[in-house]
């Protein structure tokens, strides 16, 4: 049998596990199947029919329906989602990998073997890889649309906006929220849901009244790190029902702004401390740290004490305590990674400030910038690592921007980053 009959039969099985879970769950609202973002092949239904099989395994066995494609012998099996792992580098092909995570506890656990993290392979196929650090080489390119009626930004895998809308890979989401005295930035997998208490629900972004320092919030900790919980929780209840969702945000970097008292023309100047990656990272064998797994590595459970049960529990988190034992104090004491933008140079002819963004950027702007690391010469970083753009940004035309990010962070951290600029900055402009 070729191997595009194989997947073939894979999709077709899929489908009737998928419609068979839909049939079982009466009580369920159904959304993750319905939408733009609800598709079949979406995370999020993916992530939620992986769900109803974890469900149906702790009912019982004579619950679970594992098809025949279960019973593969086990090299029969590595060599197919090897092949087809493979194959499908790009999305929107891709997606036949994730629907062999999809198709039974046995495929699952051998995807998870085959599939590399995204600094190794460069690929982006789980959504856990939006938590995962770029490959060291080539950036990931991607692009960002803004649209200013619905005060949405949506960041797309791809070098620029294709003719075909549909072939486009959304990667996150974010919603700007305006209150009365603040504003802030919800992150999510899909376009249409940002509520926090949902399972697609990724992290959020919240500046101060000055537009000065901005914090992020991952939804989940940092691997391999210890987190201490804030004595003082949020007033707002928390919705969320499944007991392996958080119940918390953890602090994960800050963005700060140079404030501008004379308001002298120029770029803006921007510093990035990252809480969650240490700065020996970017050195020679050095290593951020990396979370695994598949879509369950972002719906781990986190231990809550009693007193904060039911509300949303903000966490302030330190690199000082990456890699310590969860049951005592923190043992390391690790200087966190600093980002500081590439300063650019005035150009006599054109009259403006430059930066060499090698053709990925076309339209001047404010918000365009670079990102190096800014560490400390006892580190004995090399210069050319030190020159080395992680992130970068700028615009290409009307509502649509590049966004190109390496190794150490991740989407979602370069993501959440780039969401800075486009927030009101009364006092650094």
């Amino acid at each position: 049998m070729s191997l595009k009959n194989i997947v073939r039969e894979l999709k077709e099985m899929r489908d009737g596990i998928g419609s068979m879970s839909r049939r079982g769950g009466s009580g369920s609202d159904g959304r993750a199947g319905h939408g733009r973002s609800g598709s079949r092949h979406s995370w999020p239904s993916l992530w939620a029919e992986q769900q109803q099989q974890q469900r149906q395994g702790q009912e019982g066995p004579q619950h679970q329906h594992q098809g025949r494609w279960a019973n593969l012998p086990p090299e029969l099996l590595l060599d197919v989602i090897q092949r087809v792992e493979s194959s499908e580098a790009t999305w929107p092909a891709r997606r036949q990998v994730v629907a062999c995570a999809a198709v039974c506890r046995s495929w699952r656990e051998v995807t998870k073997e085959v599939v590399k993290t995204l600094e190794e392979c460069g690929r982006i196929t789980f959504p856990i890889s939006l938590k995962q650090p770029g490959p060291r080489e080539l950036p990931v390119q991607c692009f960002v649309r803004r649209e200013r009626a619905t005060s949405t930004y949506l960041l797309y895998l791809g070098l620029s906006p294709s003719m075909n809308v549909e072939n486009d890979k959304l990667l996150l989401a974010a919603r700007k929220v305006r209150r009365a005295t603040r504003t802030s930035f919800v992150i999510s997998l899909v376009s249409d849901d940002f509520s926090h208490s949902s399972s697609t629900y990724v992290g959020k972004l919240k500046p101060n009244f000055l537009g000065t320092k901005f914090t992020i919030f991952d939804s989940q900790p940092p691997p391999d790190a210890v987190v201490l919980p804030n004595n003082k929780p949020s007033k707002r209840q928390s919705k969320q029902v499944s007991p392996r969702l958080p119940l918390g945000n953890y602090n994960v970097a800050t963005v700060t702004y140079e404030l501008t008292v004379l308001r002298n023309r120029g770029p803006r100047r921007m510093q990035c401390t990252m809480h969650s990656i240490p700065a020996e990272c970017i050195q020679e064998g050095g290593k951020a740290p990396t979370p695994t797994g598949t879509i369950q590595s972002l719906d781990e459970p986190v231990s809550t004490s009693p007193s904060t049960k039911g509300k949303e529990v903000a966490v302030e988190f330190s690199s000082t305590s990456l890699s310590a034992d969860l049951s005592g104090p923190a043992c390391s004491n690790k200087t966190p990674l600093v980002l500081k933008n590439k300063a650019p140079r005035w150009h006599e002819q054109l009259q403006c400030w430059c930066l060499n963004f090698r053709g990925r950027v076309t339209v001047a702007s404010v918000k365009n910038f670079q990102l190096v690391a800014s560490v400390d010469p006892s580190l004995n970083i090399p210069a050319a690592e030190q020159e080395k753009v992680i992130l970068q940004f700028g615009k290409i035309g009307k509502d649509i921007f590049t966004m190109d990010y390496r190794y150490p962070l991740s989407a979602f951290q370069a993501f959440a980053i780039c969401l800075t600029s486009f927030d009101t900055k009364p006092a650094c402009e």
